[in-house]
């Protein structure tokens, strides 16, 4: 045995307080809408499956994990049916699974009913689609739940796993949890369960929230600059809160899991690459382009921006439309949160003085926001590119009913026909009658129709702060609408 039973329980009892009867001290009382899908699967997981819990490093799992523990011994769990481990200890590493489980319980004898192991960053550990392949299959009492922080885990393990666990992604923290979690004085705004339901509002009572929702411009461009990541969330420093998250993407992400988790030997082309994709956020990416000034082949960049989204750091969107519209059209990125771009580019507050940067970053935390909604609902997110280069961003794709939302976080003017030409046109040729305007002025909040020839198009426009806010808030609702969407 490479390391003795004693050094390894010596490391678990470290991660395990409740073993002697305490907790994690600290841990934030409040909790994220991911919380109940974990809670709900440790009550009863379907099919007796694992379940996985994927998402970008710092984004809050291991936090859910303790979260869900100290909820599982409020109900009665007994506390030696509970492991916590994380394999990003280096003995742990090399000690294994196996060796793992066996010094929890010959030193933590269980007792009866389920019991729950939760394995941080399994993907480090040799052989772990098996192993719980056959956990899954052959100790019944047992409930496994693994964090990872990048996709190829469910596809390396697809083959032995299929059928043998659910998945959870986490993206960044919504604007909602972000207030919360740094439980900032929100105005009294009404709840909204659908943006659906804005439609029907009369111009009274738009003007009256406009005026209430005021005050989350200043919250929304700090959320901006900060991001969802909780820890850099909870800095006071603005200008800490994006060192400490440039450290976190650069050092760990691109210098060690790329290495280590795939292989990357090119890690200074790798990170070249990413920034150009900081530099480019919510654009169409020029793989042409960016190879020549990597001097990399296409097939090597293309292997990158691959990586880059495994590890959930970029969303593709590939343009509406089928077959060679698609395979011969370059792909929009996306960053997984508005606050990588200036963090990694070290900007600070002068994101906020740059027009251009901001609607870049609005878009991005828009898209963030719809995205994380509804990916579980299998939703087609594309964008549209029309005659005379005329776009819209985003197009939802709910059950053949398609939903465009165009992104205008501009200055102080109003947002006519004359910036929604797209918009208009796409409406107009698929014969779609609402469309989503997200703007940066509260006074454009409104309903507002246009003629598109024989199709009479209804266009909500909204403010940016009050969309993620009420994407943020309705977690329980689909705030598409109920039944089929907006």
């Amino acid at each position: 045995m490479i390391v003795s039973n004693n050094e390894i329980f010596a490391v678990l009892r470290q991660y395990n307080p409740w073993w002697a009867g305490n907790r994690f001290p600290d841990l934030p009382a409040w909790r994220r809408a991911a919380f109940r899908e974990l809670a709900t699967w440790a009550d009863a997981p379907p099919g007796g499956r694992a379940l996985m819990l994927t998402g970008a490093r710092q984004v809050g799992k291991t936090t859910l994990f303790l979260q869900t523990i100290h909820e599982l011994l409020d109900k009665g769990v007994p506390s030696s049916n509970i492991l916590y481990a994380t394999f990003d200890h280096p003995l742990l590493k090399l000690a294994g699974l196996d060796a793992l489980i066996r010094s929890w319980r010959d030193y933590e004898p269980g007792r009866e009913g389920p019991e729950y192991l939760f394995l941080d960053e399994i993907q480090v550990a040799k052989d772990w689609q098996v192993w719980i392949k056959h956990q899954v299959d052959f100790q019944k009492r047992r409930r496994i739940a693994v964090t990872g922080s990048a996709m190829p885990l469910v596809e390396k393990g697809q083959e032995s796993g299929v059928g043998r666990w659910q998945t959870i992604r986490l993206a960044t923290l919504s604007f909602f949890e972000y207030i919360q979690l740094k439980k900032l004085s929100v105005p009294s705004l009404p709840h909204v369960a659908s943006l659906n339901e804005l439609f029907s509002w009369d111009p009274d009572r738009f003007a009256q929230t406009s005026e209430d929702a005021r005050p989350l411009m200043a919250m929304f461009h700090e959320y901006l600059l900060r991001g969802g990541f909780p820890q850099s969330a909870l800095v006071e420093s603005i200008t800490l809160a994006q060192q400490l998250l440039r450290e976190d993407i650069v050092d760990k992400v691109l210098k060690r899991d790329m290495t280590s988790l795939f292989g990357v030997r090119r890690v200074l082309e790798m990170e070249q690459a990413f920034l150009y994709l900081c530099l480019h956020d919510g654009e169409l990416l020029d793989m042409a382009q960016l190879s020549a000034n990597l001097g990399l082949s296409r097939p090597t960049v293309g292997s990158f921006i691959a990586l880059l989204e495994s590890t959930h750091l970029i969303h593709r969107l590939l343009p509406f439309g089928y077959g060679k519209q698609i395979l011969r059209a370059r792909p929009k990125v996306y960053l997984a949160d508005a606050a990588i771009a200036p963090s990694v580019l070290l900007r600070g507050k002068a994101l906020l003085e740059d027009k251009v940067a901001v609607s870049r970053a609005v878009e991005t935390a828009f898209f963030k926001h719809v995205f994380t909604r509804y990916y579980s609902r299998s939703i087609g997110f594309s964008y549209w590119r029309g005659k005379q280069d005329r776009e819209v961003d985003i197009i939802a794709d709910i059950d053949g009913r398609l939903i465009p939302f165009e992104v205008k976080y501009r200055g102080a003017e109003h947002t006519g026909p004359r910036e929604l030409k797209g918009m208009l046109d796409f409406c107009r040729e698929h014969n779609v009658d609402r469309g989503y305007v997200i703007t940066r002025e509260f006074d454009d909040f409104r309903v507002e129709p246009a003629e598109t020839g024989k199709t009479k198009v209804r266009l909500l426009k909204i403010p940016a702060p009050l969309a993620c806010y009420w994407l943020g808030q309705s977690e329980l609702d689909s705030v598409f609408g109920e039944s089929n969407g907006v």
